[in-house]
């Protein structure tokens, strides 16, 4: 089995003679991956749009405008999502997990697993939030051919303890995703997955929280807790 546990970085998380990002590297990698994120369904939305302009292609106007439309869907809700599993809200401190769900399934309409969310608090804090969200897509991420992403969180006295586990046939976590939120620099591997669960350890360590990966036969589980 595959783990970590990173309350916070040290130096015997990070391999001998590498470094951790800094902080303008990883700005970088998060703005890389958000566009990637978004990119997709924003040249869909132009295709449609190029379809609807082209007179030869009147034909596949139901189409053009299902594309659009879907596509138009998709970016709305993956810039909902990543609002508040990236961005600041500055506006909030504190979140009411019904609207977190709804952001979540927003992202899950799109993917191939389901959701179900099992969150047992009137509201949560910033820090579980951004973890509630990271967690979340990053189990429907470890089920590329489908199954079902278990959300779980419980107020306990001063802690916000929570658990998501990813259940389904080749479900799996990349080694790059175990290296980030282990707080490792990234090796082989892609930087959009990499650079997520840097971010959740990098949040997670400042918060005084920590988090916890293990991956087992069709079933990749994480847990974390954090400061209530």
């Amino acid at each position: 089995m595959d783990g970590v546990d990173t309350p916070q970085s040290t130096p015997e998380t990070v391999p001998e003679g590498k470094a951790p990002p800094r902080t303008a590297e990883v700005a970088a990698y998060l703005a890389a991956r958000m566009c990637h994120d978004f990119i997709s369904p924003a040249s869909a939305i132009v295709s449609g749009l190029d379809l609807l302009d082209d007179p030869s292609a009147q034909d596949m106007k139901d189409d053009a405008m299902n594309l659009i439309s879907g596509s138009a869907r998709k970016l709305a809700d993956l810039l909902a999502f990543t609002r508040v599993a990236f961005g600041a809200s500055a506006s909030a401190e504190t979140f009411d997990p019904r609207e977190l769900e709804k952001l979540a399934q927003g992202v899950f309409n799109h993917m191939r697993a389901t959701l179900e969310w099992q969150v047992e608090a009137p509201t949560v804090n910033k820090p579980a939030a951004r973890a509630l969200m990271n967690l979340a897509q990053m189990a429907g991420a470890a089920l590329p051919t489908g199954g079902v992403a278990k959300v779980r969180a419980v107020a306990q006295e001063a802690t916000i303890a929570i658990a998501v586990e990813a259940v389904g046939p080749r479900a799996r976590l990349r080694p790059e995703v175990l290296a980030g939120l282990r707080g490792e620099p990234l090796g082989d591997g892609l930087h959009g997955h990499w650079v997520q669960a840097y971010y959740v350890h990098l949040f997670m360590g400042d918060a005084g929280g920590r988090v916890f990966a293990d991956v087992a036969e069709e079933k990749v589980t994480f847990a974390a807790t954090v400061p209530a």
